[in-house]
């Protein structure tokens, strides 16, 4: 049985058992699969952060409607929001999110695109759900440029440290 290791790294896999590191190529003794993060932010957790959602209305004198409280946030980032869900929201739906987080007195209020959507069996929470937060700026439809301020500070205070070697390897 071979052993497949996978790493998060900057090198480049080529072939069965060679790679080039810095312009270097060398003889591995395991297959490996090297994957970069496409994300441009970090992710981050915040322990006991829930999340309100509502669908935008396509009506402007119609109110967003609640559709559900109290979501489990997983995780959350300069770009977006990953929370748990009881129902599954289509793909591309406009949605409007209010995080609370402990210890802060007023939620975050941020809009964004449902982008995916993933189950999960056997939990109360039925699905993972993916939103990309709209741009900041002034405009309508776009979340206020202070959020990202908010979300910056909360990113210093609850992001985990790197490990000093760098790289995050799983043996499969």
């Amino acid at each position: 049985m071979e052993r497949l290791i996978i790493k998060t790294l900057t090198n480049i896999f080529i072939g069965d058992n060679r790679k080039i590191e810095k312009g270097k190529e060398e003889k591995m003794g395991e297959k490996k699969i090297i994957f970069q993060e496409r994300r441009a932010c970090i992710r981050f957790k915040i322990p006991g952060a829930t999340v309100n959602y509502y669908k935008i209305s396509s009506f402007p004198f119609f109110k967003n409607k609640l559709e559900e409280s109290f979501c489990p946030l997983y995780d959350i980032s300069r770009g977006g929001v990953r929370f748990l869900a009881k129902q599954n929201i289509p793909l591309d739906t406009p949605l409007e999110l209010e995080i609370q987080i402990p210890g802060e007195p007023v939620s975050l209020k941020m809009k964004g695109k449902v982008r995916w959507t993933s189950p999960i069996e056997g939990k109360s929470y039925h699905f993972q759900i993916g939103v990309q937060f709209f741009p900041y700026g002034e405009e309508k439809e776009q979340n206020y440029p202070g959020n990202l301020v908010k979300i910056i500070a909360l990113e210093q205070k609850f992001v985990d440290k790197p490990e000093t070697s760098g790289e995050d390897e799983f043996i499969i």
